[in-house]
């Protein structure tokens, strides 16, 4: 079985992340920004990994160090969950509508960890959520999971859909490159020998 469990605990945050990367898309969030509840449940959902989310921050002074710590916890759990990475397809990608917008999503399970954004997200926030921190949790994902990742809007005006939209799309994409091909199942996917 291909999980992880994460704890991560700063005068900041505490967090307890637990990930299945071979899931049925169950999850329950409790980080304590209810957009980002919102989102990590589609992210699941549409990826088919089971996860579980608890965090207390200090989500008095804003939801930054939540927000980021989050993205950093669920890289370093990928990348726990994936071990040698042997078997794995590495590469994923889709094109994902939400309405009007339209997002991107590419993955290399590549052992670089790398983002590629380019989103013009229309408001400063969504609700309470300051629509900067989309960028800020995908930072910390990508580094801590050890993949480059591309994200790029091609078409959106409404700021929920285009941020549900890259939460989406990840989540489909992710759930390409983290399966295993059973034709490489002993193999690792890259004429370097390791990942």
């Amino acid at each position: 079985m291909r999980n992880a469990q994460i704890k991560r605990k700063t005068l900041e945050t505490d967090i307890a992340l637990s990930l299945e990367l071979d899931g049925s898309g169950k999850s329950n969030i409790a980080t304590g920004c209810g957009f980002l509840d919102h989102m990590l449940t589609l992210f699941a959902k549409h990826g088919r990994f089971n996860l579980d989310i608890c965090c207390k921050g200090d989500v008095q002074v804003d939801d930054h160090h939540t927000v980021e710590d989050i993205g950093i916890c669920l890289g370093e759990a990928f990348a726990e969950a994936l071990g040698t990475k042997k078997g794995i397809t590495r590469y994923g990608d889709i094109l994902l509508p939400m309405d009007e917008a339209l997002v991107l999503a590419a993955v290399d399970i590549s052992g670089r960890g790398m983002l590629c954004y380019d989103m013009k997200i229309p408001t400063e926030k969504v609700g309470a959520f300051d629509t900067q921190l989309n960028e800020e949790f995908w930072i910390g994902f990508a580094r801590k999971a050890d993949m480059t990742v591309h994200i790029r809007q091609l078409a959106g005006n409404n700021s929920h859909h285009i941020i549900e939209a890259s939460f989406k799309a990840l989540g489909r994409a992710l759930s390409k490159a983290v399966l295993i091909d059973q034709t490489y199942a002993e193999e690792i996917p890259s004429t370097k020998g390791v990942l």
